[in-house]
């Protein structure tokens, strides 16, 4: 059923919503180094928005290494809960700034609302900062099998919405995020360095950069 307003927005997790790319980074340089591989900020950016899986995957290529599917596996729920245990410790403080003001406003002006993020632990992370409420519909790592840059889970956000791709805004802070948007013909905008995210339609350093009129001015544009 298609929803009764035209646009709709889907907001991504990590890095939009809350800074949960610091806990990835320390969990991911953890078991890097456990490995003898280095591991910089410069690899973690690389990392925003891809699946634990092909995360792994890619430190494993940057370091040369192979390792069995039982120390594969081992080492991705290590990692897991590594990560786990800083995100029991969230709470509102978490929110990003700005991203309160702008999830409220969508929801008095009665627009549709979806996660799309490809982490597994989102709904856990909206519990921890209190925004479930804001989301008419959540799409995470459980539901889906293909990770960004595949649009699968934009895609099926924008199905649960009952809006076409090319009425969804998307709020993204990755290039994987980004291309996806892109992909599906969204209006993609990104959150963070412009140099990182240059494929974007917009750009915003942070949620404290956009207000109603910003929110209307990405509902009127077009491809």
């Amino acid at each position: 059923m298609k929803s009764q307003f035209k646009k709709a927005f889907i907001f991504d997790l990590d890095g939009v919503i809350v800074d949960t790319a610091k806990f990835h980074f320390l969990a991911w340089k953890n078991l890097a180094e456990s490995l003898n591989i280095s591991f910089s900020e410069e690899e973690n950016e690389q990392l925003k928005g891809v699946s634990r899986i092909n995360s792994l995957e890619k430190i494993l290529k940057w370091g040369n290494k192979t390792i069995s599917e039982e120390k594969f596996n081992s080492l991705m729920a290590k990692k897991n809960e590594e990560y786990l245990s800083y995100v029991d410790n969230m709470s509102k403080e978490d929110i990003l700034p700005g991203v309160l003001n702008t999830l409220e406003y969508l929801k008095e002006n009665n627009y549709q609302v979806a996660l799309g993020s490809a982490s597994k632990n989102a709904r856990r992370i909206l519990n921890k900062v209190g925004l479930n409420s804001y989301f008419d519909h959540i799409v995470d790592g459980n539901e889906v099998s293909k990770a960004k840059p595949d649009p699968e889970v934009f895609l099926k956000g924008c199905d649960l919405l009952g809006v076409e791709p090319k009425d969804a805004i998307v709020f993204e802070d990755s290039q994987a995020g980004i291309k996806a948007a892109n992909t599906a013909e969204m209006t993609s905008v990104g959150i963070g360095e412009e140099s990182n995210l240059k494929e974007a339609d917009f750009n915003f350093e942070g949620f404290s950069e956009i207000n109603q009129e910003t929110i209307q001015t990405l509902i009127n544009f077009k491809k």
